[in-house]
């Protein structure tokens, strides 16, 4: 029997509690001003798909977004970010797929740019088509916003911490 070769992970995850947060999806042009999504108190999700990530894996993605008990509720016991009043904003985040070679970041790793937007898209879908589908939650005026992938974005936000984890698949 062949020694199994470890893999590295296929995925990461930064969870970050928020008070709000605002994420320029479309910077200004001569014609348009900035656009902008934003979220009050919630959840950021900044996600970075590598190569080998499946949608088994985007699967266990979501649910662990929705239901790890990382948000804090007003007695300050944790909870998932559905039994909040509490959003979630989406950010594509490529560089969590770097890695440090010298003095330099290299993403060999990362995934190709055609199959990482459409597991990022399907991603964002899935929080909302669950987060949705939660009544509670959707009563309460909590929204997913998500970011836009392969360009670059100014994120302002209010953390309560910083509490911030990092989730590897």
């Amino acid at each position: 029997m062949a020694n199994a070769q470890k893999i590295g992970p296929v995925a990461r995850l930064v969870l970050q509690q928020c008070l709000s947060a605002r994420l320029q999806v479309q910077p200004a042009s001569e014609t348009q001003p900035a656009q902008f999504v934003e979220i009050d108190r919630g959840l950021l999700v900044y996600t970075c798909f590598l190569k080998g990530c499946t949608k088994e894996v985007l699967e266990k993605m979501v649910t662990t977004v929705l239901t790890c008990c990382l948000s804090e509720m007003e007695d300050g016991k944790m909870t998932s970010v559905l039994q909040l009043p509490a959003s979630i904003l989406v950010i594509p985040q490529a560089t969590l797929g770097g890695r440090l070679k010298g003095q330099r970041m290299q993403y060999h790793n990362n995934i190709e740019k055609t199959a990482g937007l459409e597991l990022y898209t399907q991603f964002v879908e899935a929080i909302q088509q669950v987060s949705a589908a939660n009544d509670a939650w959707t009563e309460k005026g909590c929204v997913v916003k998500s970011g836009t992938y392969g360009n670059r974005q100014v994120l302002k936000i209010d953390t309560n911490g910083p509490y911030t984890h990092l989730i590897e698949f």
